[in-house]
């Protein structure tokens, strides 16, 4: 029996390299087919090529919106859903105020579960089908995590927070309980269905050299498995980590004393470094996750792109959530072409969706899985609508007036006045999990 085939037509759009390397960098068909079975692409490009090897194929016509692999957010904090948007005036006192309170609670097998599926149904609600996510100190905030994304067979990568020291009582572990909680959390979840283990020192003020040490000794021992932490996010958290490691020079220093500088690293924020630093990661492999919603938010400073994409170094785009503002990669890239204009540097659309899809895919050696519509790609992907708002309609008919409806406009406006409105559809490895109130389409006959 033939497995089922599934059809859904529109302007189909993906990345095939990065805009930084080369001028043929994508695949665009205005009038396009999607072909998806079993969960995974079979093939895409343009109706009139495609559709006559269907010919018995029903199709959800999505015809005027653009169809795009699934957003992937390489830098957010789940537990932290609740407290998005609190005034907490800049980063220490902000963690000192209203996250250590919050992720508390996580403790709790239900509360945790509650908020998880909260998250997850968020982020495809914002067309995120990918992420890359902190949970708590607790082993029961991942499996929550996991468990939510596993039921809908969602690549979730996440692990336990690692603290042991500046923190408060009810959210510190030891070297020792933070290693072996860890372990037998990878044992259970890594690599099961699209489940990946991340191995997660919160930063180096909350853990010792100790628990740096142990962290990447289980990163040694597993080592398909990634590291995430947070570097360089504000000017107090650099003086407060040399200050508990006067034998450094820089705060990256501090990462590469215990061997956790590597290719499958991901360092949050990364916004006052030296190019010595960024040297170093970039022959290291090591991957930045810029969030400038969050930076911005806890003034913590504008990220230099210029630099790190002179020094080549692999960077990313991410939410930060709830430091960040809002769940949409849209606004989030809306927010760094702000902080590069003040940087002086107009970045190209382009540029910055590709380090929400297969630039992040790539970064995380998942680019043969996620990020494309390419033969075997896994099936996550969303449904755009350029005109969702009477500011975006009214945009498009001076532009469609003006004879400048093409790509890049139609794309630069999702990236200036998009957000969650603009989503009409989520699907994860073919099955959809969201679908909005007015997002319109039609199943029709070949």
């Amino acid at each position: 029996m033939n497995d089922p085939v599934y059809l859904y037509r529109g302007e189909v759009f993906y990345f095939k390299a990065s805009p930084l390397d080369t001028d043929d960098f994508y695949c665009y068909f205005p009038d396009g087919l999607l072909v998806v079975s079993q969960g995974k692409i079979i093939e895409a490009g343009t109706y009139q090529d495609i559709k006559d090897r269907y010919p018995e194929t029903s199709i959800t016509d999505y015809s005027g919106k653009l169809l795009m692999p699934g957003l992937i957010d390489s830098h957010v904090h789940y537990p932290q859903s609740e407290m998005i948007g609190m005034y907490g005036r800049q980063l220490l006192d902000w963690l000192n105020e209203y996250t250590y309170p919050t992720e508390e609670a996580f403790s709790n097998p239900e509360y945790a579960e509650r908020v998880a599926r909260f998250f997850v149904n968020e982020l495809f609600r914002n067309g995120t089908t990918t992420c890359m996510a902190y949970a708590t100190v607790h082993k029961e905030s991942v499996d929550a995590l996991f468990s939510v994304a596993s039921g809908y067979n969602m690549q979730m990568l996440t692990g336990k927070v690692l603290m042991n020291r500046n923190a408060p009582q009810a959210l510190m572990d030891t070297e020792e309980s933070g290693e072996s909680d860890s372990r037998k959390l990878i044992e259970t979840w890594h690599k099961r269905g699209r489940n990946l283990y991340v191995i997660t020192p919160r930063f180096s003020i909350t853990s010792t050299h100790g628990q740096l040490i142990s962290a990447a000794r289980l990163h040694e021992e597993y080592p398909d498995t990634y590291v995430q932490t947070h570097l360089s996010e504000n000017k107090n958290e650099i003086d407060s980590t040399l200050s508990l490691s006067p034998e450094c020079t820089d705060y990256l220093e501090v990462y590469e004393r215990a061997g956790l500088v590597t290719e499958r690293a991901v360092f949050g924020h990364c916004i006052h470094l030296s190019d010595s630093e960024c040297r170093r990661m970039a022959e290291a492999g090591a991957i930045i996750a810029h969030c400038p919603t969050s930076n911005l938010f806890l003034g913590s400073g504008l990220f230099d792109m210029q630099q790190a994409n002179r020094i080549n170094i692999r960077t990313t785009l991410a939410t930060d959530v709830g430091g960040g503002t809002s769940f949409s990669l849209f606004r989030t890239m809306g927010e760094a072409y702000k902080v590069q204009q003040l940087n002086g540097y107009s970045m190209p659309v382009f540029e910055s969706l590709y380090k929400c899809t297969r630039g992040t895919a790539k970064a995380l050696k998942l680019d043969d899985k996620i990020g494309s519509f390419e033969q075997g790609r896994e099936a996550d992907f969303i449904v755009v609508d350029y005109a969702a708002t009477p500011s975006q309609q009214i945009r498009k008919e001076y532009l469609e007036r003006n004879g400048k409806w093409d790509l890049e406009n139609k794309l630069f406006g999702i990236q200036t006045l998009g957000d969650d409105r603009n989503i009409r559809a989520t699907y994860v490895a073919g099955n959809r999990v969201y679908l909005s109130d007015s997002g319109n389409h039609q199943e029709t006959g070949m």
